[in-house]
């Protein structure tokens, strides 16, 4: 073997409503890259349980996003769509990397900061060391390249720094196993087993802000509905929600510098422009000088148009959730036979008997 195989991994957890966020910062751009890219695309239901353990309908949500997935578009025949937990050397290839990986990056970790809080003694260990099993995620496809956000950036990394840890530390005996590819590490060529694995980051992302606060993500654990636009809103919420965003007394902006300081006519022009596949300086030529009574109205349209037939499929996907099982089980089995050939040359190559 003399180079990695390209392919892309991504993976999205089962929790709360997806919302328009999710849907233009993520899921659009995965049905993007099956055009010309090898996909698996997973529902990460491992990493639901690391936050909060109990849920009430965790199996609904898993389906809800896979159901979101083909709506958008994902082929999963051509490609993989499955769930985590349908295949456990996801878990298994976690323990391995549990062991290279170190406290003192863990503990660096700033989304773990930031989830834990105040009280990070009483976090879960899960929580701690999910980083690992989202290394663990990646790798156990060989998967060359991820499509990630801002907050997932440190999570790559990490994922690289333990891809490296174990290529160089079982140099040897991945050469012996003959199953790695050379590769060079800073100045240092040497025989990996793993990919040190890159960022797909194609253009600048839409950063969708909550509805009620230009400051703030969009977020499926926001306390207020108002706040986001969820993938099952039907036309007549997505009208109401776009008609309550706040916004500011001034009409928009004919030039785009005329956005700085007003965060929620940048957020509503930025979705706008995302829907539409323009850029802001295209939505402010057409709407410029106009008051946000006119821009709302076809901001909604807008939504609607693009948003209404994902609803609609999602609804009748989850309406039979016997297909989107069916689905979920064979992108398992296929997902599953390449992670089990990958475990068997980590047994061979750590020394485990099997």
């Amino acid at each position: 073997m003399n180079s990695f195989s390209p392919l892309v991994f991504s993976g999205v957890q089962p929790t709360g409503n997806l919302h328009l966020g999710n849907y233009l910062g993520a899921i659009r751009k995965f049905v993007a890259l099956q055009e010309n890219n090898d996909c698996i695309y997973c529902v990460v239901d491992l990493h639901a349980i690391t936050a909060q353990l109990v849920h009430e309908d965790l199996r609904g949500q898993i389906r809800s996003i896979a159901a979101a997935f083909i709506a958008s578009g994902i082929d999963p025949v051509k490609h993989i769509v499955f769930n985590q937990a349908a295949v456990p050397q996801h878990a298994e290839l976690a323990w391995v990397f549990n062991c290279v990986a170190r406290i003192g990056w863990m503990n660096r970790m700033t989304q773990f900061k930031d989830k834990a809080g105040k009280d990070r003694e009483n976090a879960s260990l899960g929580l701690l060391a999910y980083p690992s099993l989202m290394a663990a995620d990646i790798l156990v496809y060989r998967a060359t390249h991820v499509p990630v956000g801002d907050d997932q950036k440190q999570h790559l990394e990490l994922a690289r720094d333990i891809a490296q840890k174990f290529n160089i530390d079982f140099q040897e005996k991945i050469r012996a196993t003959g199953k790695g590819v050379d590769m060079v590490v800073g100045e240092e060529p040497i025989h990996g087993y793993f990919p040190l694995v890159e960022p797909l980051i194609d253009g600048p992302a839409p950063r969708v802000m909550s509805l009620r606060d230009g400051t703030k993500k969009m977020s499926k654990s926001d306390p207020s509905d108002l706040s986001r636009i969820n993938l099952m809103d039907d036309a007549d919420e997505i009208l109401k929600k776009i008609r309550k965003a706040k916004t500011d007394p001034d009409g928009l902006p004919s030039e785009v510098d005329g956005l700085k300081g007003r965060p929620e006519a940048d957020n509503l022009v930025g979705i706008y422009a995302a829907l539409a596949d323009k850029t802001k300086a295209d939505v402010l030529a057409e709407f410029g000088g106009q008051q946000f009574s006119v821009f709302k109205p076809a901001l909604a349209d807008l939504a609607v148009h693009v948003l209404a037939p994902i609803s609609a499929e999602m609804q009748r996907l989850l309406g039979d959730t016997s297909h989107i099982d069916a689905i979920l089980r064979d992108g398992g089995e296929r997902a599953g036979a390449r992670a089990e050939a990958v475990m068997k040359d980590v047994f061979d190559i750590v020394g485990f008997l099997r």
